[in-house]
């Protein structure tokens, strides 16, 4: 069963009837497309109106129960999306979670929560988690750093919960997160250390690793971070995707603040890492992946299989020696972006 909740319509749909969630409002609405049934593609438009949509701020797609063909108990990761952010086709939290969630569907062992438009309002999701993904704006705003939640995430994490953050969502302030972060995923970004800017690094090495499987090299433009505030002589932190910026990516200007950083600009031919994992000593998994800004790159099959064998891996399935196979259409890059208007 799937719950769609925190939009005001709430429903369930029982697999086997495939039922139409519609919206008589005058507003304007999203182009709906169909929900999963079995034997479906996974697009999940949800015809909302345009107010109604923006208005939902923690849409739960429930528990999707993706078949599971191993013996043991499937593995749960819950993904967890922002809510809107930035223009048209950029921080598409809610479309490039969907997106991956219809590439892992099917995966044997696996099932997945996905959740939309931020925290979950029902925090029962987590029982029972293997791992958890937020792809989700950070710093201040970040939802894992609100309220009681980093109290709470660290029990997770001593349970060995497994966590991954990407883009913006890899951002926490120094004294309220950052720490949690560098036991919690190895590293993180912080503003004024880190650096945002707009480049397009070659990702032609790759060390041995289960998240390499099946990578080739590839190259996309993004806001690719770097220079994170990892723990201390990295220890026990694995780079994954390692790249050396160029004189004029560290002269700036960067995203915000434009630099540029005289401590960036000092490191000229060092090699800076965008993705990276930690196996902690809880027994959890922990990942950061710095990529995630324009939409458009989860139609790069390298870009996108890193990130699909990094979240199997997070929880502890073994990833298949070509990697996590999936195709991306452009109908599918289309799909659930959010209703943001025009760019500014």
């Amino acid at each position: 069963m799937i719950k769609f909740a925190g939009t005001g319509l709430e429903k369930s749909f029982t697999f086997g009837l495939q039922k139409l969630f519609s919206d008589t409002s005058p507003h304007r609405t999203i182009p709906g497309q169909t929900l999963i049934t079995p034997g479906a593609d996974f697009v999940a438009d949800l015809s909302l109106s345009r107010r109604k949509f923006l208005a939902a701020t923690a849409t739960t797609v429930g528990a999707m129960a993706i078949p599971a063909f191993a013996a043991d108990k499937p593995k749960k990761l819950v993904m967890i999306a922002g809510t809107p952010s930035h223009g048209p086709g950029a921080h598409e939290f809610n479309a490039g979670t969907l997106l991956l969630a219809k590439c892992l569907k099917g995966f044997p062992g696996l099932e997945l929560s996905v959740n939309l438009n931020g925290w979950p309002k029902d925090e029962t999701v987590f029982e029972g988690a293997d791992g958890i993904f937020i792809y989700a704006d950070g710093g201040g705003g970040h939802p894992a750093v609100q309220k009681d939640r980093l109290v709470k995430i660290d029990q997770w994490m001593k349970k060995g919960v497994g966590l991954m953050c990407a883009h913006y969502g890899v951002e926490v302030l120094k004294d309220k997160g950052g720490p949690e972060f560098q036991r919690w995923i190895g590293g993180y970004y912080e503003n004024s250390f880190s650096v945002n800017p707009m480049w397009k690094p070659e990702f032609n090495e790759f060390p041995k690793h289960p998240i390499t499987n099946g990578v080739g090299p590839f190259a996309v433009d993004d806001e690719w971070y770097f220079n994170m505030r990892f723990r201390p002589e990295m220890k026990g932190v694995t780079p994954i995707l390692t790249a050396k910026p160029s004189d004029k990516v560290r002269e700036g200007p960067y995203v915000y603040p434009r630099g540029p950083y005289p401590h960036i600009q000092e490191a000229k031919g060092r090699p800076e890492h965008m993705m990276w994992v930690v196996e902690r000593e809880d027994g959890g998994r922990g990942a950061g992946f710095t990529g995630g800004h324009n939409h458009l790159n989860w139609k790069n099959d390298g870009f996108r299989k890193v990130v699909l064998n990094a979240l199997v891996w997070l929880v502890k399935l073994d990833v298949p020696a070509k990697g996590v196979e999936s195709s991306v259409t452009d109908e599918d890059i289309k799909a659930n972006l959010d209703p943001k208007g025009q760019k500014k």
